[in-house]
C-alpha cells in the first residue's frame, strides 16, 4: 500500500509550479490547435493531418505511461534482471502490432476498431460489441492512471488526508476532459508530442548523469549496484528474484508476457492513433518511430532501475512512500536536488495527463461513433456535428465516472487494473483482430463469440485471481475466493478467446467471401481507404 508522506527534501511549492506551468503550456497548445477541429474526421483522427514520425512521438507518448516510467524503474531497482523483462515484454509487443495490425488497420478502418470488425459483417451486433470492449479496456485503464495519479501527486506534494487525494484526482479529470472537449484528437496529440519530449529527453538526462558518476561504464555501475544491495545482491544479475520462486510464480510470468505482447496490438487508444496520419506508408513510419523511440526510453529505464539501485539502494527505496513508484523521484533527487526532482515530478504527472486523455477520447469516438451514429441512428446522423456533440458528451460522462473510480479506488492496489486492460485487449480484442483480417471464413458469429466470450472469461478469472483476494497485497486483502491460481489470466483467456471466435464462426452459416476479398484488398494496397475516410 502506497503511503501518501512527502518525500523527504522535495519542495511542494516548486512542484506544483512545475505542474502548472506544464498544465498551462499544454493547454494554450489545445487551445491553438481546437481552430481547426470542424468535422468528425478532425475531431476523431486530428484530420489525418500527422506525419509519420509526429505520430510516433505521439503514439510513444500514448503508450509510455507512469507505470513505464516509474514501475519499470522501480521493479529493476528492486528485482534487477526480472524487472527489466517488464520492458522486453512491452517492446517486443510493437513488433506484432508493426507486422499483423497497424498498416491494415489504417486501410480498413475510418476511425475506430468497430469500423475494421464491421466491414465484412453484420453492422449493429459486432460495432456494439467492439465499443463494449474499447470501453472496458479504456475504464480499466483510466480507472488504474487516475488512482496513480492520486498517489503520485500526493506522494510527492506531501497531501496525506483522503479529501487532498480526491481533490488531486478530480483536478487531474477535470483537465483530462478540458483537453478532450476542446482540442480533439489533435489538441490531444500535440499533449502526447510534448509529454513525449520532456519524457524521453528527462529519462535521457537522468542516464547520462547516472553513468557519469560511474565513469560511463555500465559494468561499473552494475557491480554499484550489486555492492549496495549488500548480501544477495547478485541476485540482481540473474533470473528469478521475482517470478523464478516455483513455478506457478514462472506460469504466471508467462501468462503475463502473453498478455503485455498481445495486448498492445488491441489496445483501443493505440490503434485509433494510426488513423491520424493520411497513408498507410506514414503508418508504418510511425510505428517505427514508435519503437525506436519505446526501446530506448526502456533503455533509459535500465540504466535508470540500477543506477536507483546502486545510488539510493533498494531498502530505501522499498520503504519509502510510493515504494517501488518512488524509485525515479527519489534518483532525481539523489543526483540534482528539489530541481531535478520537481522536473521528474511534472514529467510523471503530464504522463498521466496525456494517457488519460488519450484514452477518453477513444472511449468517447467509440460510443458516439458505434453506439449512437452506427447503431442507435441505424448510420442516418443528422450530420457529422452532432456526432462530434455526442463524443463530447460522453465524454464529460467518461470523465466523471474515472474522476468517481479513481477516488474510490485509490487506497486500493491498482495494478491489477492495468494488467486486466491488457489482458482484455488480447483476449477479446486481438483475436477478433486477426480472424477478420486474415481469415476468410470469420463471420458475425464468430465476432461476437470471441469478443464477449473473451471479455467475460477474463473479468471472471481477474476476480477469482489472487490480484483480488486471498493475499496481503490483493485488492480485497481480508476476502478469500481466489481458486484460479494466477495473477493475470492471458494464459487461458487468450486461448479460449481464439477457441471461441473459430467455434462461434463454425456454427454459424454467415460467409460472405466477396466482401472478404473487397477488404483483403483495401487492407493490402489502401485502394479505397482515402475515399471511405473522407465520407
Amino acid at each position: 500500500m502506497i503511503l501518501a508522506q512527502e518525500l523527504q527534501g522535495s519542495s511542494p511549492a516548486l512542484n506544483i509550479g512545475i505542474f502548472t506551468t506544464f498544465v498551462v503550456i499544454t493547454l494554450v497548445v489545445v487551445l491553438r490547435a481546437s481552430r481547426n477541429t470542424k468535422t468528425a474526421s478532425d475531431y476523431y483522427a486530428a484530420g489525418r493531418a500527422f506525419s509519420g514520425p509526429q505520430n510516433g512521438i505521439a503514439i510513444s507518448g500514448d503508450y509510455l505511461s507512469a507505470a513505464s516510467f516509474l514501475g519499470i524503474a522501480g521493479a529493476i531497482a528492486i528485482y534487477g534482471y526480472d524487472g527489466f523483462l517488464y520492458s522486453i515484454g512491452f517492446l517486443v509487443a510493437w513488433l506484432v502490432a508493426l507486422l499483423l495490425v497497424a498498416e491494415l488497420l489504417r486501410n480498413t478502418g475510418k476511425f475506430t476498431m468497430g469500423d475494421v470488425l464491421a466491414f465484412r459483417m453484420r453492422q449493429r451486433p459486432v460495432r456494439a460489441a467492439a465499443a463494449t470492449s474499447t470501453l472496458a479496456v479504456s475504464f480499466f485503464y483510466l480507472l488504474a492512471q487516475m488512482a496513480g495519479a492520486g498517489i503520485l501527486v500526493s506522494v510527492l506534494l506531501g497531501i496525506s488526508s483522503g479529501v487532498g487525494q480526491s481533490i488531486v484526482i478530480a483536478v487531474v479529470g477535470v483537465v483530462m476532459i478540458i483537453y478532450v472537449l476542446v482540442g480533439g484528437m489533435k489538441g490531444t496529440t500535440w499533449v502526447q508530442i510534448i509529454k513525449a519530449a520532456l519524457l524521453i529527453s528527462g529519462a535521457a538526462l537522468m542516464t547520462v548523469w547516472v553513468l557519469a558518476k560511474y565513469g560511463l561504464n555500465l559494468s561499473a555501475l552494475l557491480q554499484g549496484a550489486v555492492d549496495k544491495a549488500g548480501k544477495g545482491g547478485e541476485s540482481l544479475l540473474s533470473p528469478g528474484a521475482q517470478y523464478g520462486a516455483d513455478a506457478m510464480t514462472q506460469l504466471d510470468f508467462l501468462s503475463l508476457a502473453i498478455a503485455l505482447v498481445l495486448g498492445t496490438a488491441g489496445l483501443p487508444h493505440v490503434l485509433m492513433r494510426f488513423y491520424t496520419v493520411p497513408t498507410a506508408k506514414e503508418a508504418r513510419r510511425s510505428v517505427v518511430w514508435a519503437i525506436g523511440l519505446i526501446g530506448l526510453f526502456y533503455l533509459f529505464t535500465l540504466v535508470l532501475g540500477y543506477g536507483a539501485g546502486a545510488i539510493v539502494g533498494s531498502d530505501v527505496i522499498a520503504n519509502a512512500p510510493g515504494e517501488e513508484n518512488a524509485a525515479a523521484p527519489l534518483l532525481a533527487q539523489a543526483l540534482g536536488g528539489p530541481v531535478l526532482l520537481g522536473f521528474i515530478a511534472a514529467v510523471a504527472f503530464a504522463t498521466i495527463l496525456a494517457v488519460v486523455a488519450g484514452l477518453t477520447i477513444t472511449a468517447s469516438a467509440s460510443f458516439a461513433h458505434d453506439i449512437y451514429a452506427n447503431v442507435i441512428k441505424r448510420g442516418k446522423v443528422d450530420s457529422k456535428q452532432d456526432e462530434v456533440r455526442v463524443a463530447r458528451i460522453t465524454a464529460c460522462v467518461i470523465g466523471a465516472v474515472a474522476i468517481v473510480g479513481g477516488i474510490l479506488a485509490k487506497n486500493q492496489n491498482v495494478a491489477f487494473l492495468v494488467a486486466l486492460a491488457f489482458a482484455v485487449a488480447a483476449s477479446a480484442n486481438l483475436p477478433t483482430l486477426l480472424y477478420s483480417l486474415f481469415w476468410k471464413r470469420f463471420n458475425t458469429s464468430g465476432a461476437l463469440w470471441s469478443i464477449y466470450g473473451g471479455l467475460t472469461i477474463t473479468i471472471v478469472l481477474i476476480v477469482f485471481s489472487p490480484a483480488v483476494s486471498g493475499d496481503s497485497e490483493a485488492m480485497l486483502p481480508n476476502a478469500d475466493f481466489d481458486w484460479f491460481p494466477l495473477a493475470n489470466p492471458g494464459l487461458v483467456s487468450i486461448p479460449a478467446s481464439f477457441f471461441l471466435g473459430w467455434l462461434g464462426t463454425m456454427l454459424s452459416s454467415e460467409h460472405d467471401e466477396q466482401k472478404y476479398a473487397e477488404m483483403e484488398v483495401r487492407s493490402l494496397t489502401g485502394a479505397g481507404a482515402e475515399k471511405a475516410a473522407a465520407h
